[in-house]
């Protein structure tokens, strides 16, 4: 009756206020634009010992087979997906009447069962839960899903079912038998081409034990990934047959060979670390080609034993200065050989280097000044009217006829692994940038590592293309000037466009180019809008820095010869420049994964508890080995959250970083870099906190509040404000200038 179906829309109306009705299950294929139902089946038979356990428990808990196979279901949807919140469909017969239990006809209807996983609930509990749920369900089985639909009115998209994607079905309805005399007939399943929904769960209760089921659309699922979503669900239920009581974000979905794959076999075979610093293996390089160019810019080169003894000049001259072991020395110079030989002066003195950007703003300089607690600061006369807050001056053009006189010779190795190297600012979502300390030992073995991988050798010419403030130019310089090679500093009118770069590269005779992948992005659209042509030396194109676009991969696979090497590189500067690289071959791309991690470095992708995620299934990405960083300088709180120790390996005081970065695996071993999970981004190979900027904007007297945003369109990468204003509106432009004297542009 009608007051019934009324008191029945209302219990509805509470149970599903607020709920997610988007389950956003990791697919391999994109969702198409409009809803299809492509679909098909795989099912394996559950162990009879395993379905007679998880009878038994159904029984000791006080509920029905479909009460626990569904908060089941519910658990490994919520262990592949991390929604606290999440929906599934359920068939009903719809004869809960007595009058129409023999009635012919359709009576069917769907009821929306929902499961909360907030608190991480033990498993009982959780079953708990799913029982009174199911039995409030069932209780109001008669409103129909359309009216229910109707009624609630949810946000329609004309590529997913309205409230739930998801189906879970239990036929346990005993077979009758229809054998007759010396006939036996055995029903055939059918094998469904159709999926209404993204996915659906069918149990059958088969008396060789539970047959388990996934009907799933094919235009989402691989079916290696349903495969493997059935070991998992395997998995899962005798983990909780063994510990029902254990919390469902603990329950193990996977088995040892998978476990085994995660964590070793897609890791590298670990090297032995550098036993030498940078500063060391170019000595010796220089030692064995003194007359070799390491250096060149503009038409002035150096050879690897000029660079080498100025280098041991401005090292002796600064360790006079007190330069030694853990002190921090600012570098603030234009793009130039200078600029070498201040930074492996610095290394050779036993310092650490700490970058300055001439174009930095000056508040922001004098915090970096002021945090990294530089005394002196390595510059040009020409930058003489830069506030460098009272760190003492020592200009490598103007000082230089002292620095001169020093000893030509190595000074004595005396630094060791662990000590500081550089230290690096990135973007800090506080207002102010954190300093990123990178100890020796990890800049030599990255720098091993790289000139091994990209097989840098003497023939070779590496474009210097990056700031020093991006710890791009540490792999620029060291892997080349370890190995003989020559390093070519760019010019600044170099990239006026895209022409001008490649002409200057062809003239420079270039063989490696490593480029921020935004201006990797607009070399690519040149090259096919302009028709242009790689230089004729080059050999490796190396791109890192943000997220690559599939367009513009598969339009250099088309405008690049063959010869030329494209590497697409992932790594945050915690752990010391690359962590991963993936060769972009010439084959059909359907993503530009960042592939698999270097030697020497370790990736665990994991969930929120730390537990290692299914292949395919998003996680964060956690990173060791020795490249880790020591720390945020000054900040042991931030250091404490985003370094700690590695639970996987078996070497005391081995330590993971926590990037933020969300990965997952694909069943080849490679990584594909899906977002953040937090508000940090990625903008022309910026990293970039958008609390830094918030906490900027709120400084300036006309902004009560702000929210900044990042927005994409059409490739094209922007940051939005969106303000609330207290009294007079700031002039256009007004609040751009105000950001600029405050933050990197």
């Amino acid at each position: 009756d009608d007051e019934a179906l009324e008191r029945q829309l209302t219990y509805w109306k509470q149970q599903l206020a607020g709920a997610t009705t988007a389950l956003d299950l990791p697919i391999d294929y994109p969702r198409p634009e409009q809803h299809s139902v492509s679909g098909t089946q795989q099912s394996i038979v559950l162990p009879a010992s395993l379905t007679k356990e998880i009878k038994s428990l159904s029984q000791r808990e006080n509920a029905t087979l479909f009460m626990t196979l569904l908060a089941a279901f519910q658990t490994l949807l919520f262990r592949y997906t991390g929604q606290e919140d999440l929906v599934v469909g359920s068939p009903v017969a719809g004869r809960a009447m007595l009058e129409t239990e023999n009635l012919i006809g359709a009576f069917v209807n769907t009821l929306v069962l929902r499961g909360s996983f907030a608190g991480n609930p033990a498993f009982r509990d959780f079953l708990a839960r799913t029982r009174e749920t199911t039995l409030g369900a069932f209780s109001n089985q008669d409103l129909p899903f359309e009216k229910l639909v109707e009624e609630l009115n949810p946000e329609r998209k004309i590529n997913r079912t309205p409230l739930f994607q998801v189906m879970f079905a239990l036929q346990n309805a005993p077979r009758p038998d229809i054998s007759r005399d010396a006939l036996t007939l055995t029903p055939l399943k059918v094998k469904s081409e159709k999926s209404k929904f993204d996915l659906t769960l069918e149990v059958e209760d088969d008396s060789d034990g539970l047959r388990v089921s996934f009907e799933y659309n094919t235009e989402l699922f691989a079916a290696a990934t349903i495969a493997r979503m059935l070991l998992h669900f395997q998995t899962l239920l005798s983990a909780i047959i063994c510990d029902p009581a254990q919390r469902v974000a603990e329950l193990s979905l996977l088995d040892e060979p998978e476990l085994q794959r995660l964590l070793v076999e897609w890791n590298p075979s670990q090297l032995e670390p550098a036993r030498d610093c940078v500063h060391r293996l170019f000595e010796a390089q220089a030692a064995r080609t003194p007359n070799a160019i390491a250096a060149e810019f503009r038409g002035r080169q150096l050879s690897y034993d000029e660079l080498n003894r100025r280098a041991n000049q401005l090292a002796h001259f600064l360790r006079k200065r007190g330069a030694r072991a853990e002190v921090r020395v600012g570098i603030c110079a234009e793009r130039g050989l200078d600029l070498l030989v201040g930074v492996l002066g610095i290394l050779k003195a036993g310092g650490a280097y700490v970058p300055l950007d001439p174009a930095y703003p000056r508040e922001r300089l004098a915090f970096m000044i002021d945090d990294a607690c530089l005394s002196f600061v390595l510059t040009q006369k020409s930058l003489a009217s830069e506030n460098f807050c009272g760190a003492e001056c020592i200009y490598l053009d103007d000082d230089w006829e002292d620095i001169q006189k020093e000893s030509a010779e190595n000074p004595p190795a005396e630094t060791m692994a662990a000590d500081l190297a550089y230290v690096i600012y990135t973007s800090g979502s506080t207002g102010n940038p954190k300093g990123v300390m990178i100890e020796h030992g990890s800049l030599a073995t990255f720098a091993e590592t790289a000139a091994r991988e990209y097989s840098i050798g003497a023939p070779d010419r590496v474009l210097q293309f990056g700031s020093l403030c991006f710890d791009l130019s540490a792999e620029e310089i060291y892997p080349a000037l370890i190995r003989g090679a020559t390093v070519v500093l760019r010019t600044d009118d170099m990239i006026d466009s895209a022409r001008d770069f490649l002409r200057a590269c062809d003239e420079l005779r270039v063989t490696v180019i490593d480029l921020p992948t935004a201006y990797w992005h607009e070399l690519t659209d040149a090259l096919g809008e302009e028709s242009l042509s790689l230089p004729a030396h080059l050999r490796l194109v190396i791109i890192g820095g943000e997220k690559a676009s599939l367009d513009r991969a598969r339009a250099w696979q088309n405008l690049a010869r063959p010869g030329v090497r494209l590497v697409n590189t992932y790594g945050p500067t915690e752990t010391t420049v690359v962590a991963t690289s993936h060769d972009v071959l010439h084959e059909k791309l359907d993503v530009v994964s960042i592939g698999r991690p270097i030697r020497n470095v370790t990736a665990y992708v994991l969930d929120e508890f730390l537990w290692p995620v299914p292949i395919g299934v998003p996680g964060e990405l956690y990173l060791g080995g020795p490249g880790v960083a020591r720390g945020y300088l000054n900040q042991p709180e931030l250091t404490s959250e985003k370094f700690m120790p590695n639970p996987f390996a078996g070497a005391p005081g081995a330590r993971l970083y926590k990037t933020g970065d969300l990965v997952r695996y694909r069943a080849g071993g490679n990584l594909d870099f899906l977002g953040r999970v937090d508000s940090q981004v990625k903008i022309r190979g910026f990293r970039v906190e958008l609390g830094e900027i918030e906490q900027a904007l709120r400084s300036h007297p006309a902004v009560d509040d702000c929210v900044v945003v990042l927005r994409e369109e059409d490739h094209d990468r922007r940051l939005i404000a969106y303000l609330v204003l207290q009294g007079q509106q700031p002039a256009n432009g007004e609040l751009r200038d105000f950001l600029k004297a405050q933050l990197p542009s």
